[in-house]
C-alpha cells in the first residue's frame, strides 16, 4: 500500500515525510486555495520538501480537454519531478486522459464515485483512479464496496491502472479500502497520524521506562548509558 499526504500544509507535509513512508503528496483547487499563497510557490515548496522521486499530484482546471492538455504542459515544465496531472472524469476528462497518454504525460483520473467511471479511465490510459470513498458513502453508497469492484474489473481485465482512494472521514474507511483491493489512498495529516496512535501503546511504553529505571536507576535510562 503506498501512502499519499492530502494536504498543501508545507508544515504538515514537512512533518509526515520525516516520520511516515510517505510515497508522495496530492494537491487539489480547494486545498492550495487554503493556503493562501500563490500555487506555483506552494507546490515548488512541496517539491523542495518531498523531493523529485516522489509522487505530486496537481489537478487541471480546465473544461475542454485541450485546455487540460495545455494545462499539464505548462505544470510539468514548471515544476521538477515525478509529476501526475489530475483529471476529472467527464468526458472533456476522459478525452484529456487520451491525450496526456499519447503525449506520456501521466495522469490520475479524479473524482470517481463508480466502477464503470474507474474502468473507463484506466482503458484510457490513466495511471491512477481515485474513488471517493468518504462522498460515496455519503450518497447511500458504499465506498468501500466500489473500490472492490474497481479492483475486480482491473483484475478481470489486465489493466495496470492503479486505484488511489481518496476522500476519507476516519482510519476505518482506509483500513477498509485497502482490504478491498486499493494499491495506495491518500490521506488528510490528521487521519495519517491516526495511524499509529493507540493509547495502549503509549501507556506500555511509560511502563517499560518506569520498570527499567526502578531496576538501573534515572541514570540507565538507554541502552547506551554507563
Amino acid at each position: 500500500m503506498k501512502l499519499y499526504i492530502d494536504s498543501a500544509n508545507i508544515e504538515s507535509i514537512s512533518w509526515l515525510n520525516e516520520y511516515y513512508p510517505i510515497a508522495g503528496v496530492t494537491t487539489n483547487p480547494s486545498i492550495l486555495v487554503k493556503e493562501e499563497k500563490p500555487y506555483l510557490e506552494v507546490l515548488k515548496e512541496i517539491r523542495s520538501i518531498i523531493g523529485n522521486d516522489k509522487e505530486l499530484f496537481v489537478q487541471a482546471l480546465g473544461d475542454k480537454a485541450e485546455e487540460i492538455l495545455d494545462e499539464a504542459r505548462f505544470i510539468t515544465n514548471e515544476l521538477s519531478g515525478n509529476l501526475i496531472v489530475k483529471v476529472p472524469v467527464t468526458e472533456e476528462g476522459i478525452k484529456a486522459i487520451k491525450l496526456l497518454t499519447a503525449e506520456n504525460i501521466p495522469s490520475l483520473a479524479t473524482t470517481v464515485y463508480t466502477a464503470f467511471q474507474a474502468l473507463i479511465a484506466a482503458k484510457s490510459g490513466a495511471k491512477y483512479v481515485a474513488p471517493y470513498v468518504n462522498r460515496i458513502d455519503n450518497l447511500s453508497g458504499n465506498g468501500g464496496l466500489v473500490v472492490k469492484e474497481i479492483s475486480e474489473l482491473f483484475t478481470a481485465y489486465g489493466l495496470s491502472c492503479e486505484i488511489l482512494a481518496a476522500s476519507f472521514k476516519n482510519l476505518q474507511q482506509v483500513h477498509d479500502v485497502c482490504l478491498a483491493g486499493a494499491e495506495a489512498v491518500t490521506v488528510a495529516p490528521d487521519i495519517i497520524e491516526s495511524m499509529v496512535a493507540f493509547p495502549s501503546t503509549a501507556s506500555d511504553v511509560v511502563d517499560f521506562k518506569r520498570q527499567w529505571v526502578n531496576a538501573f536507576g534515572e541514570n540507565r535510562t538507554n541502552l547506551t548509558n554507563t
